[in-house]
């Protein structure tokens, strides 16, 4: 095992700043989940981690070692690629032993190493057969056994499970914790599934145009996003974000939304009558008919059962909410609610920045 350090690391390609100057410390034996949309660099990161890109500035280095200008090879990782990158023509056994064989391990211990994989894996009763014969799933279990098989200091995932439907991206969720749990690589996972990120990060590293926008656990990047970017893309549904105004008298701070007053528990570092932004998660919000003094008042456009709950659209002025409800809830499109927030779950937010506020 080993930590993982980057300093001002820098990659552009043309005109394109494909990460711009990131520094990030990951621990040894640490679980770090890169994430974020389509294009903001966190594959380029790890590309440039494993030595698959070379960085046009800062430096990278795993334990003690600079590898920045080190080849893959002697950087002691390992990596699951997205395609899978299993050899069609070897069986399950030899596609696993391809690494181990390729440093010149001894065949006895090959043997054992890949035995102990697959039943880690459990995938030892497919030792004898082809990629074809597989499942997505254990196609998918034979590059991680590959992979971990080599006993690497750092392990290295990008988006593993996205070609893998919702029941199997379930299930190997759960199988690559338990191996993390069991192996305690230094691992970077590398995903715009913010579920999957959720599930799996010690933490999570937000990545937006080339930069890390929020680095915490998965807990405090649900529940104190640090600004709009991060409330917005994690969560299903994302946060919910509304305009308002700042207020502060002798009894405390408040914000003025929809009509309604919101006492708050913290004062916000912001001016009275600032204009800002609450954010508040559709699960912190109760729907009531009769109205209130605290609450928002809203129209019902649609509700759709998920099961265990319900998932309300509604309008409040100009901004439509989500908002989670029991799931024997019941209103019409058109009936008039009213939204009461959990004001100590309420996110303040700069109106001109979108960066959270201290308070």
């Amino acid at each position: 095992m080993a930590s993982i350090r980057m300093e001002r690391l820098r990659k552009v390609f043309g005109k394109v700043v494909a990460v711009a100057d990131v520094s990030l410390e990951i621990a040894d034996g640490e679980f770090m989940v890169l994430l974020g949309p389509s294009g903001c660099g966190k594959t380029t990161m790890l590309r440039c981690l494993a030595g698959l890109e070379r960085p046009d500035g800062g430096r990278v280095f795993i334990g003690d070692r600079d590898v920045t200008d080190a080849p893959p090879a002697t950087r002691g990782i390992a990596m699951v690629f997205q395609s899978y990158a299993v050899f069609p023509h070897m069986t399950v056994r030899d596609n696993i032993a391809f690494g181990l064989r390729m440093r010149g391990v001894p065949p006895d211990k090959v043997r054992r190493r890949v035995e102990d994989g697959a039943a880690l894996l459990q995938i030892d009763q497919l030792l004898d057969r082809y990629p074809a014969q597989l499942s997505g799933g254990q196609r998918q279990r034979v590059a991680v056994a590959r992979a971990i098989v080599m006993q690497p200091e750092v392990l290295l995932m990008d988006e593993p499970l996205s070609n893998l439907d919702a029941l199997l991206r379930l299930q190997m969720r759960a199988e690559l914790k338990r191996l993390h749990e069991e192996v305690r690589s230094t691992t970077v996972y590398v995903t715009h599934d913010q579920v999957e990120a959720l599930s799996l990060g010690q933490r999570i590293a937000v990545i937006r145009g080339g930069q890390v926008v929020q680095c915490d656990t998965p807990g405090r990047v649900y529940d104190a996003p640090a600004n709009r970017f991060v409330g917005g893309f994690i969560g299903s549904p994302p946060m919910n974000f509304l305009d308002a105004t700042l207020r502060r008298d002798g009894a405390g701070a408040a914000v003025e939304v929809g009509g309604a007053r919101i006492p708050l528990p913290r004062a916000p570092q912001a001016a009275d009558g600032g204009e800002v932004v609450v954010g508040i998660r559709p699960e912190h919000i109760a729907v009531q008919p009769a109205p209130s003094p605290d609450g928002v008042r809203a129209r019902v456009v649609v509700l759709e059962p998920l099961g265990p709950q319900a998932l309300l659209t509604v309008r409040a002025g100009a901004e439509t909410l989500k908002v989670t409800t029991p799931v024997e809830f019941h209103a019409e499109p058109g009936a008039e609610v009213w939204l009461r927030f959990d004001a100590a779950r309420i996110r303040l937010m700069d109106a001109r920045t979108g960066d959270a506020l201290a308070g």
